[in-house]
């Protein structure tokens, strides 16, 4: 069975061959080798920038959904007062300690920490802070912001012969896990009841933009990648005139592939 399968296999090819022959004259069929020749690698160079720009295109999709992420967590804000029920004087201790704001006005993202009384930056961006301390008379009363392990900023009160309050703000900018606290210096006092004399508050003012150059690639391979699809895109065009006379799948399989 194979045998005869063979044989008129053999059969139909011959006379294809020779209905090629009545109709396609060898410098015909010697063009469409060449040009066959020229589709085949025209296919190899396809394939490459084929690649290419899977690769350009993975990096773009990448960097989209970077600037999703960034858009999402603009919404960053938060406010606390340090005393949630009734009132308190805290201090004086001897070293400086972290305040600890338990009553949550707002906290967007739970980026502000109310077992820790810090703040830690989800997103490299530009923030602004702002605090309140309130002091009894004759109690020194100073508290400072801190960045990390830098104070930023301060209020102070020397044993005032009122009640007096201090505030201070700033605007920082921030990487993420940055973090944001305020501490009270030694041999200092602050107060606070249900009124929130003593808070703070700090929210996002815009993200900094992280484009990961990595992840791209170059303006000048990007541009080139472009003019050679240009070309191929120009080159296939006279391959749709060859096609009219030979079928190219049947020629070169490739072709059933793109």
């Amino acid at each position: 069975m194979k045998m005869m399968a063979a044989q008129k296999t053999l059969l139909l090819l011959c006379v294809g061959v020779s209905l090629a022959h009545d109709f396609i004259t060898p410098d015909q069929l010697k063009n469409i080798e060449e040009r066959l020749t020229a589709t085949e690698e025209t296919l190899k160079e396809l394939k490459r920038e084929n690649e290419a720009l899977r690769t350009f295109t993975k990096a773009s999709s990448d960097k989209i959904e970077s600037i999703q992420a960034e858009n999402k967590a603009k919404k960053i804000a938060f406010s606390a007062g340090l005393l949630a029920p009734g009132s308190q004087n805290f201090g004086p201790f001897d070293s400086r300690k972290t305040l600890v704001y338990k009553k949550i006005f707002t906290n967007t993202q739970n980026a502000y920490d109310p077992n820790t009384g810090k703040f830690t930056a989800p997103v490299n961006g530009v923030y602004f802070f702002r605090f309140y301390a309130h002091a009894h008379p004759f109690n020194q009363m100073a508290v400072s912001l801190h960045k990390n392990d830098q104070i930023q900023c301060s209020v102070f009160v020397l044993k005032p012969e009122t009640n007096a309050d201090g505030s201070n703000g700033v605007v920082l900018s921030l990487q993420k896990g940055d973090e944001v606290y305020t501490q009270l210096w030694e041999n200092s006092w602050v107060f606070d009841d249900e009124s929130s004399h003593t808070s703070f508050s700090g929210f996002l003012l815009f993200p900094s933009t992280s484009i990961h150059h990595s992840n791209l690639l170059p303006a000048h391979q990007t541009h080139s990648i472009f003019l050679q699809y240009s070309q191929i895109c120009k080159t296939w065009k006279l391959h749709i005139k060859l096609a009219q006379v030979v079928p190219l799948y049947l020629v070169v399989p490739e072709l059933s592939l793109l």
